[in-house]
């Protein structure tokens, strides 16, 4: 009998082979071999190749409102391998297809999602061996994986599988989600933006919240307050809670005078090491040091594939006894490594508030390989690699040390005895010594202070001997400005996705590579993209919009993992519920137009053009525009004949050019289509040869220039106009940059110029001062700028130096 296991990725198959005695062999007497996935290795096929009744393909294909809701039922949930597994796929069939048992080892997720990436690949190859079974382990270090092959559960079935039923509902439900991305770009279309808006559980929550954060800080006015307090000599504020507060400061009366302070009472006070961290936590705490969360999923992926660091996509804060004693061997190593005095770290014994016997992989730790030092992090994972060990070190092993100790003094003043003061006085740092928690937070407005206006705040000196009143000023507290901090305590407190969930789709909607995105960092600020903005005008009264939706989601998952209900059952609401958020997304459509100043109009998606494509005979529809032309009837003839049309089209900034192209199957985003394909740039003669352009950054070439372009030479203009609005001068040639792509206009800053440029360092120079230049005059100018704003006075010179005559600068 021979066992086939499936891990999910190349390096979990490495560490099982570590762990059993090769790839393939013996372990305790069973015989075994391994092969492995590379994550998700099928994915859904678009919604309208998942009907098989051709009337419907067009409803699910086509993105206006009048093709919304889909019915589930009309869905085959048509898998295919996504682009290059199919070498992947086809040796995991050979390595398991003579199997007596077929071992799911695939990371064990919350959501259930490892699960569902060997079920989807195993029924998928049409793999039948007498039987199945799960591996269950929280790492990947040898005595987990050993332990895991020994004591494996079997399934009876893969369809009934819990993890593969709650995840593949999951992924069903997300599926479907599609229609309110589609119903929001409808809306914004139909505003006149053309622009995608990503609609799903996660984001269009982070979204929502984002924005009214925003409502609230920007709306926010600050009231500011006047009232009687007493201030000791170090510097501990005595307040009365019934003490009024007036409007202006002249309002205030002045009844009291000095006083002594009389000391009430004197208690020692403990606070615990803070919890451990989650990928959210983690990510949010390096965002405040300039690293992207994207960065750091990558290379905590990595860093764990290499076991230093734990399991990234756990739900768990706490640690088991079992986890917490691996680590205990190495906790003098690790805190070497990240620079931590292991006499701080007394508290060897498990913490009740962090060691608790539930669990599954474990909060985010180090892992059971210590690094050299941190530049040997560095070295092999980069400078994100050393802040992610470094901060997940420094959290653990603040557990280890002692609680921090404060000392809180209570008194009053003596005459007044209403004012009462608290101090907080440092008896021991404890684990403040080991771990800032507060690490890379910035002050997200001018208003935040140590502590609460009316709150005690860290003294060392403890209460004064004498308190003296003041006028205090205050003010209402302003709404934090949202980040990333911010966003993920938000959606940690309602339960709504993982950490590592909220990490990644947090990347997802701030990413800078996408066309629309739906967040902006700036900073560490986190603000709404135009799409974002758009967004959340779309969202108030939604399901989509409410941020219960993923607990919803979450309970029905765990009801569909009992056996207590079925996917069909909970999907079939979807129908509804988008039906319901079609009309409340067009109530609101109407609000976000008058917001941004957007006009309805008619167009509530791309104008497209439909026939049959001589290519490949099949029917096909492509965008009736491109570049700000719109193809006439005879274009659209020839493109669907096969033949080259050229244009004059026009760029974002407003500027035309010409280009020429056909129709061509192309693929965006994963995501093969029938477009327009530009095939170069510039006019072509009666014999197809590219002519220059007539004009360019608002240089219009004279006949006698654009000869010398075709020719091959090169142009020079003084009156060239950047995007700015700027006057520049280059010499410009025609010419093919990228193979097949055509000529077209290029620059050529570094060139020698034949005579003196118009400005230099913002200074235009005058005709007189040009033609100084020309005969190679120095000229003195005042007020130049230089690249970084700072202003300046030189001397100028038009020579030669470095093979190319240019402005050459003499100060003073």
């Amino acid at each position: 009998m021979t066992v086939g296991i499936l891990t999910e990725k190349p390096s979990a198959a490495r560490h099982f082979a570590a762990a059993l005695g090769g790839s393939s062999g013996s372990y305790k007497g069973e015989q075994y071999v391994i092969a492995h996935a590379r994550g998700h290795l099928y994915e859904f096929v678009d919604p309208h190749r998942m009907v098989a009744d051709p009337a419907l393909v067009t409803k699910y294909q086509k993105w206006d409102l009048a093709n919304l809701p889909w019915d589930p039922e009309d869905l085959n949930w048509e898998l295919e391998l996504i682009k290059g597994a199919g070498s992947v796929a086809q040796d995991v069939k050979q390595t398991l297809s003579g199997c007596d048992e077929i071992v799911i080892a695939t990371d064990v997720d919350p959501t259930g999602e490892g699960g569902m990436i060997a079920v989807n690949l195993l029924v998928e190859l049409g793999l039948q061996p007498r039987s199945w079974s799960r591996m269950y382990f929280t790492d990947e270090a040898p005595a987990s994986l050993q332990k895991a092959f020994t004591s494996r559960k079997t399934i009876p079935s893969l369809q009934s599988f819990d993890e593969y039923s709650k995840a593949v509902y999951r992924s069903k439900f997300d599926f479907l989600s599609m229609q309110w991305t589609r119903c929001a770009t409808n809306m914004a279309r139909a505003s006149g933006r053309d622009t995608v808006l990503r609609q799903g559980r996660l984001k269009s929550a982070m979204v929502k919240l984002v924005g009214d954060q925003l409502k609230a800080y920007n709306g926010y006015v600050k009231q500011p307050f006047f009232q009687n307090r007493f201030r000791d000599e170090n510097n501990v504020m005595y307040t009365n809670p019934t003490e009024p507060r007036f409007g202006q400061k002249n309002q205030v009366p002045q009844p009291y005078s000095a006083s002594p302070v009389v000391a009430d009472s004197t208690a020692t006070k403990r606070t615990a090491p803070p919890q451990l961290l989650d990928l959210a936590a983690l990510s949010s705490m390096l965002v405040g040091k300039g690293v992207k969360a994207k960065f750091v999923l990558a290379t905590y992926q990595k860093m764990y594939e290499a076991q230093v660091v734990s399991y990234p996509r756990t739900e768990d804060k706490t640690i088991t006894p079992e986890q917490f004693n691996e680590l205990q061997p190495l906790i003098d190593s690790i805190a070497a490594v990240v620079g931590v005095d292991r006499a701080l770290l007394t508290h060897r014994g498990p913490r009740r508030t962090h060691v608790k016997s539930q669990g599954a992989h474990g909060a985010n730790r180090p892992g059971p390989k210590v690094p050299a030092s941190l530049d040997d992090v560095a070295q092999r994972f980069g400078q994100t690699g050393r802040l992610i060990y470094e901060t997940l070190a420094k959290n653990y092993l603040a557990m280890l040390a002692e609680d921090y100790v404060y000392e809180q003094q209570k008194g009053h003043v003596q005459r007044y005895p209403e004012f009462v003061g608290i101090a907080n006085v440092p008896k021991s740092a404890g684990w403040k010594a080991v771990f800032d928690p507060d690490a890379g937070d910035g002050l997200a407005d001018g208003n935040k202070s140590p502590a609460d206006d009316l709150g005690a705040a860290e003294n060392s000196r403890g209460l004064g001997q004498h308190a003296e009143p003041f006028v205090f000023e205050g003010a209402n507290k302003r709404p934090e400005h949202p980040s990333m901090k911010w966003l993920m305590k938000q959606l940690e407190k309602r339960d709504v996705g993982t950490g590592a969930t909220r990490t990644s789709t947090y990347s997802e909607v701030t990413s800078t590579n996408t066309k629309h995105p739906l967040l902006v960092e700036r900073g560490r600020k986190l603000t709404l993209a135009k799409a974002g903005e758009m967004s959340w005008l779309l969202l108030p009264g939604t399901r989509i919009g409410d941020l219960e939706l993923t607990e919803k989601v979450y309970a029905d998952m765990r009801d569909i993992a009992a056996g207590t209900a079925t996917a069909e059952e909970r999907l079939a609401v979807v129908a509804g519920w988008v039906r319901e958020d079609i009309a409340q997304m067009e109530k609101n459509a109407a609000a976000m137009r008058s917001t941004l100043g957007l006009k309805e109009t008619d167009l509530a998606r791309k104008e497209r053009a439909d026939g049959t494509w001589a290519k490949t005979g099949r029917t096909v529809g492509f965008a009736r525009s491109w570049g700000g032309h719109r193809f006439s009837d005879l274009e659209v003839e020839r493109l669907l004949a096969g033949e080259t049309v050229e244009f004059r089209a026009t760029s974002q900034e407003g500027n035309t050019y010409d280009v020429f192209g056909q129709l061509a199957e192309q693929t965006f985003r994963g995501k093969k289509f029938v477009g327009f394909k530009k095939l170069g740039l510039g006019r072509r003669d009666a014999s197809g040869v590219i002519q220059p352009p007539t004009q360019w950054c608002s240089h219009a070439f004279t006949p006698e220039e654009i000869q010398t372009l075709a020719a091959g030479g090169s142009v020079e203009a003084s009156d060239f106009v950047s995007k700015q609005g700027n006057p520049f001068q280059c010499k410009v040639w025609f010419k093919e940059v990228r193979a097949g792509e055509g000529k077209k206009l290029v620059p050529d800053f570094d060139a020698s110029l034949d005579s003196p440029p118009v400005s230099w360092c913002k200074h235009t120079f005058t005709d007189a001062e040009r033609a100084a230049l020309a005969r190679g005059t120095s000229i003195h100018v005042k007020g130049l700028t230089s690249a970084r704003g700072r202003k300046f006075d030189a001397d100028l010179t038009w020579k030669d130096q470095g093979g190319k005559k240019k402005i050459v600068p003499a100060f003073a």
